[in-house]
Formats: structure tokens, sequence, C-alpha cells
């Protein structure tokens, strides 16, 4: 995929190569007319021709996207296409994703709280069950912590994954209704008391994912997740910061959790409570205010990657996240997403850089070639014409090299 600039310079490329021809035509006629021999005049002409050729403005964009492009694989950033390279260095907004993208993504069990009656193995065997068909982080929580417990796995049916709120599923033994999932949804549900409520605004104040569960309508207890701060995220943050960034975070994490988790990764604007179809919302309304890239690994993520400018996918996350994003980080680090834009930056300069000196060339070669000194005794013979044309080149593409020493 062209990059924009990439498109413009064909187009100016595809004007340019008519009009010279048309000087050159001109030059020759005109030198004709003032009483020039003929091999005089069209010496000029072929001048004009020659000195003007192209290759420089053709060369200064592609050669810098591909340094930029390899330097970037090299540090294990993937930009798909020439698009997302450029696009990339123009981004004002990025949108984190919380869990495995911020976090690790690899959350513990921290608390059991059953209900009164309810065992705390008996809470963990029916979350053990239910969870057992999401391949959502915060399940790989529970399922590693009923293992470990050494819990067997009840069958269950009519199992039904319920984005961003929580997971329904129907137990074969006693044909009990399970239900799992956020406070918010499970409240709804069923009636939470008020020692309950407490518990799981305390935990959520410590940055912990309260989940409840309900066994036919009745609450059965709570446990409680917690999720690992990837070591880089808190500076990864700082320095889109730094860059001049608004940096906004989106979770489906009630309030609480998400401005606990906000608060220790640096991220002043926390966006809670989203469902991935939300995400995609909040996306579009970002938009409004100027270049959005937004970052995820799950199949959550996929609808907002899509919407945003740019879409950057965490390389350990899931092959849709992967393929809908435009650029994967495949090293997984936080800290790639600014050094992406970084890279997106001095390459586009680099390739401004290129098509100033290709445009500046011209602009000075070409009335050269036409003869504009001859009346003071100078003239430019077609053969430096083409030794000036082919130092053009030599100039972008080592200015495109230099990026190899730019971008660290």
């Amino acid at each position: 995929t062209k990059a924009p600039i990439a498109k413009i310079a064909d187009k100016v490329s595809g004007v340019f190569v008519p009009v010279v021809i048309s000087i050159a035509v001109i030059t020759t006629i005109v030198w004709m007319l003032l009483g020039k021999e003929f091999g005089f005049a069209i010496a000029r002409g072929i001048s004009v021709l020659v000195i003007s050729c192209p290759c420089a403005l053709g060369l200064a964009t592609p050669v810098a996207i591909m340094v930029g492009n390899g330097r970037a694989a090299k540090k294990g950033i993937l930009f798909k296409n020439a698009a997302a390279l450029e696009e990339a260095g123009k981004v004002k907004i990025v949108a984190l994703d919380k869990t495995g993208t911020i976090t690790a993504g690899e959350p513990e069990v921290t608390d059991i709280c059953p209900a009164e009656g309810i065992s705390e193995k008996q809470l963990l065997q029916m979350a053990y069950s239910l969870e057992k068909g999401s391949e959502h982080p915060l399940a790989k929580a529970i399922l590693q912590k009923a293992e470990e417990e050494g819990m067997e796995n009840e069958e269950v049916t009519e199992f039904q994954a319920l984005p961003g709120n929580g997971l329904e599923a129907v137990r074969v033994a006693d044909q009990a209704k399970l239900v799992g999932g956020s406070f918010m949804y499970i409240q709804n549900l069923s009636e939470v008391s008020a020692t309950m409520t407490e518990r799981a605004e305390k935990l959520a104040e410590e940055g912990k994912t309260p989940l409840l569960f309900a066994k036919d309508g009745v609450l059965q207890g709570m446990i409680a997740v917690a999720d690992v701060m990837k070591e880089d995220s808190a500076e990864a943050i700082r320095e889109l910061k730094e860059m001049g960034i608004r940096v906004v975070m989106l979770t489906g994490d009630n309030e609480r959790t998400a401005k606990a988790i906000g608060e220790q990764a640096g991220v002043g604007e926390v966006i809670a409570g989203v469902l991935p179809d939300g995400k995609e919302a909040v996306v579009r309304k970002l938009r409004k205010k100027g270049e959005v890239a937004m970052v995820g690994d799950g199949i959550n993520d996929a609808p907002a990657l899509t919407r945003a400018n740019i879409g950057i996918a965490i390389g350990a996350g899931t092959d849709v996240a992967i393929e809908a994003a435009e650029i994967v980080l495949m090293k997984s680090r936080l800290s790639d997403v600014p050094q992406a834009i970084r890279i997106s930056r001095k390459t586009l300069r680099n390739i401004h850089q290129n098509l100033f000196w290709a445009f500046f060339y011209n602009t000075i070669g070409i009335p050269l070639a036409a003869g504009l000194l001859i009346p003071f005794g100078l003239t430019l013979n077609p053969m430096f014409g083409a030794a000036a044309m082919s130092l053009s080149s030599f100039c972008v593409v080592s200015n495109a090299l230099r990026l190899n020493t730019i971008i660290k």
C-alpha cells in the first residue's frame, strides 16, 4: 500500500514529465528564433531533459520508507505497509487497552470471598466449571488456581460468553444455571449484600478485578483477580506524554479498578466499563480530536483497532487483533509504541528533506541547462547535466540511508 506522500510524489512526477518536455521544446525553439544554429539549440533542449530527469523525485519516498521499515523490523516493530509507517508519526492520541497491553495479561487469583453458607472450595469449583470455556486472561487465572487445588471440571452445557459482561452456562449434574462476570452485570441478576458490595469496592480500589458468581439467581460469592503491570508500561506512557501525545486507557473493568491501574501506569485519562463495541465508539469520538492510534491485543479490541487511524497490535495477542492492526509489536513491549512513532516521524522528516532537495535541484538546474548563463559566456554541456542528474539521485539515496544512523 502506497503512503499518501508517495501518491502525491507520483502525481507530481506524472505532471512534471510533460512540463519538462514542453520546456525543452520551447527552449530549443527560442534559441533558434534568436538566431542560434540548430545543433546549439537542440543541445540546450537535451540538457533540459537530461538534468531534469525525475529520478531523484522518484527515489525520495520509497528509499526512505524501505530504510525506515528495515530499521523498525530489526527492533521488532512490523509496519504492514508504507501508509502505516507514514501515518504513525502524525498520531496525536494513543488509546491503550488495559489487560495484556498495559498489564502483562497474566493475572492471578488474590482473594476468594464466598457468600454465607458457601465454602471457598464450592465457589472455586463453580467458577472453574463456568470459566473453563472462556479464553479471557482473567478466566485463565481462575483455571490455574483451581488446577493448583486439584479440582475436577464439572460438565456444563449451553455455554455463552457475553463480551464485556460475563459468562452463562447450565451445569449438567443438577441443571443449575451458573452465571459469572463483572460486579455491574451480576448485581442486575441477583441480590448483592452490602457487605459484599463494600468488599468489592475495596478490592477494586487496590487495583484488583472482582468477579461475582451466581447460581440460579442466588449470589455464591466473589473471586478477585489482579494483573501484574508490565515493567515498561509506566515508562512508555511517560515517553508518549513527553512527545505531546494524549494517552487514554480503555477497559471493561469497573471505574475504581481502572483508576487504580491508571494511577500506577501514569495514565491521567481512564475510560472504564467499556464493552467491545464501546471501545470502537470511543475511538470514533477521539478521531474527531486528532489522529488516533489504538493499541490492543484481544479479539474484543479488533473493532477499535480497525476504527483507529492506526491499529497497533501486541505480538503476543490474538490472531484477530494482529490481522486487524497495521502495526505489530513483535516483542510485545509497550515501549515500542513511542519507538514506532519516533521511527515514523524521522522517516517522514527524511522524505521531506529528499523531496526538497529533488525539487531544489530541478529549480536551479533547469534554468542553467536552458541557457540562463549563456549571456555571461557559460554553457552547460549535456554530459555535465547527466552527471549532475546522477549526483542528485546519489544525494537523495545517501540521505535516506542516513536513517540507519539516526534511528537508534
